[in-house]
């Protein structure tokens, strides 16, 4: 079985940080967004992956041939960001009617893995939303079996979302439809989802099974991922790589601290991930993202999220800042 992850979307709604960081390499509890993916398929005994890149997808390459050297890994480009359907469609060369897991390059989510794989049926991951018109939706049938998907439906027939993780079996039926669709008689600018390739075969009499996820984690926005990185910390442990790192400092748990760091007269945490090389000096910090290389003095910072390479100085409450920034505060 083979693992597909698209990451070549440009993460708009995590702007400023996406203007130089893909989306899937954003710091969350001591990882990356995409470590957490590959670690969790990788565990289940997955090891032959095709990476979906586009959007600074160099920076994906690179990270993925440092990380994960240990596995087989591939890459397609996606030249026009059309929606996932274009996307899995360019793999096709590489799939070579294997079984798929096809797991969105932003979702991280809790489930059986293991059983999923051993399925005889296709599945489909859901969860029950408040609100489900910004989701592809699954409509259910009898025994766990889904009858209809519908892409962000204006009116939803149900509350099951589609959480972004699909094993498939009939892989050339997939590749079948999803050519289908794009020779369809869609305007130039349209895109279209995995979820419409999906319909296509339930319509040609595919079954696909669903199968609930205990969490899911949002990681599209500040404050969930911000909340995603809390809930994380707590499963991962973190910790403070470096016993040295920290002197004259309270440490509240749970933090991770990455390599190299030096944090003197500080308080950290609860719930703070910095990462790798930082400089952070009589400062407060709490519930809080903070890149490498950052360098942080006199500062209280509490639901922040902080790139790469920057340097503040100063007092404030809540910051939202990119990477290669440097801010003084202090008048």
């Amino acid at each position: 079985m083979k693992a597909i992850i698209p990451v070549a979307g440009a993460g708009t709604k995590l702007r400023p940080h996406t203007y130089t960081q893909p989306k899937a390499l954003i710091p969350l509890a001591g990882k990356t967004i995409l470590s957490i993916i590959v670690d969790q398929l990788h565990e289940a005994g997955i090891k032959d992956f095709i990476f979906i890149v586009g959007y600074m997808g160099e920076k994906i390459k690179d990270y993925v041939d440092a990380h994960f050297s240990h596995l087989n890994c591939s890459f397609v480009t996606q030249a026009e960001r059309k929606g996932t359907g274009p996307a899995i469609a360019l793999t096709e060369d590489l799939v070579e009617n294997e079984e798929v897991v096809v797991v969105l390059g932003d979702t991280i989510a809790e489930y059986d893995l293991t059983e999923i794989i051993n399925s005889p049926y296709s599945m489909l991951g859901i969860k029950k939303v408040d609100d489900p018109r910004d989701f592809g939706v699954a409509e259910m049938g009898e025994d766990d079996f889904i009858s209809r998907v519908v892409e962000k439906p204006s009116i939803p027939k149900s509350n099951m979302a589609l959480v972004g993780v699909y094993k498939i079996k009939e892989t050339a039926k997939l590749f079948e439809c999803l050519k289908k669709r794009m020779t369809s008689d869609l305007p130039s600018e349209s895109e279209f989802s995995l979820t419409d390739a999906i319909e296509c075969m339930i319509a040609d009499g595919v079954r696909f099974k669903s199968f609930k996820v205990t969490n899911w984690f949002d990681c599209g926005r500040k404050e969930s991922l911000l909340l995603s990185n809390s809930i994380l910390l707590k499963k991962f442990g973190g910790g403070v790589q470096d016993p040295d790192a920290c002197r004259n400092s309270i440490i509240i748990p749970p933090v991770s601290i990455g390599a190299g760091c030096k944090i003197r007269n500080s308080v950290i945490g609860p719930n703070v991930a910095i990462g790798d090389h930082c400089d952070i000096s009589q400062t407060i910090i709490s519930d809080s993202i903070v890149g490498s290389y950052a360098k942080l003095l006199e500062i209280v910072l509490k639901e922040s999220l902080i790139g790469s390479d920057t340097e503040v100085k100063g007092v404030t409450q809540n910051l939202n800042i990119g990477d290669n920034t440097a801010i003084d505060l202090g008048g």
